[in-house]
């Protein structure tokens, strides 16, 4: 009889134990954070997730493809669509200029931070990275300034075309969306990386003179 009674208790016993070890790994699951976990390699990571992921685009590549692809489509709808119903080249190259501006401020910049692995990690790819009323309107002002400089740059290769070829029944280079893309991107680029030069600049300057 006290054998009988003994094993129920035993039961209970490791029962008990059993959900109180369960509840204790548990509640360390729950506090586990990078300080407290053991380092695990991304070659063993990689073996736990799904899909096998064989080709991975740098994130430069994807941040020069979509700086390079939404002026491109701009191009394409405004430029190539609009020109036949806008005769007047300054109204058209105004309208492009607003869409540029409306498109870089609410599709690129965001697919931009959309790709980001931290914040603000691609904000020095952005002429203007803080989010707010402003960026819009000088999104569209900065457009306008890509946007000129690139047919500028349109002129002096036709310029130079004709002036070697002495053809001048036809325009040489027209405008088509994948140079257009790679003009705007390269001044785009190139405007940006003398902003940072700029501030470079003035930054070591400040320091100077505190220093002085």
């Amino acid at each position: 009889m006290s054998k009988k009674r003994q094993k129920p208790v035993e039961e209970k016993k490791s029962t008990a134990e059993y959900y109180k070890l369960h509840k204790k790994a548990v509640e360390d699951l729950v506090s586990a954070d990078e300080s407290n976990s053991p380092k695990v390699s991304e070659a063993e990571l990689r073996k736990y997730r799904s899909g096998t992921r064989k080709f991975k685009f740098a994130p430069w590549f994807k941040v020069v493809f979509v700086k390079f692809w939404f002026p491109a489509a701009v191009c394409f709808f405004f430029i190539w669509g609009l020109s036949a119903y806008v005769s007047n080249m300054l109204d058209l190259l105004a309208a492009t200029g607003i869409a540029l501006g409306m498109v870089t401020d609410l599709l690129t910049n965001n697919v931009l931070r959309f790709f980001e692995s931290k914040e603000g990690e691609n904000s020095r790819f952005m002429m203007f990275p803080k989010k707010g009323y402003l960026s819009f309107p000088l999104n569209i002002l900065y457009s306008w300034v890509v946007l000129f400089l690139v047919f500028t740059l349109y002129n002096v290769i036709n310029g130079a075309i004709v002036a070697v070829t002495q053809v001048t029944d036809q325009v040489p280079l027209g405008v088509e969306p994948i140079l257009f893309g790679l003009f705007y991107l390269g001044f785009d680029t190139l405007l940006i990386e003398a902003k940072h030069l700029l501030k470079r600049i003035v930054s070591d300057a400040v320091k100077t003179t505190k220093r002085g």
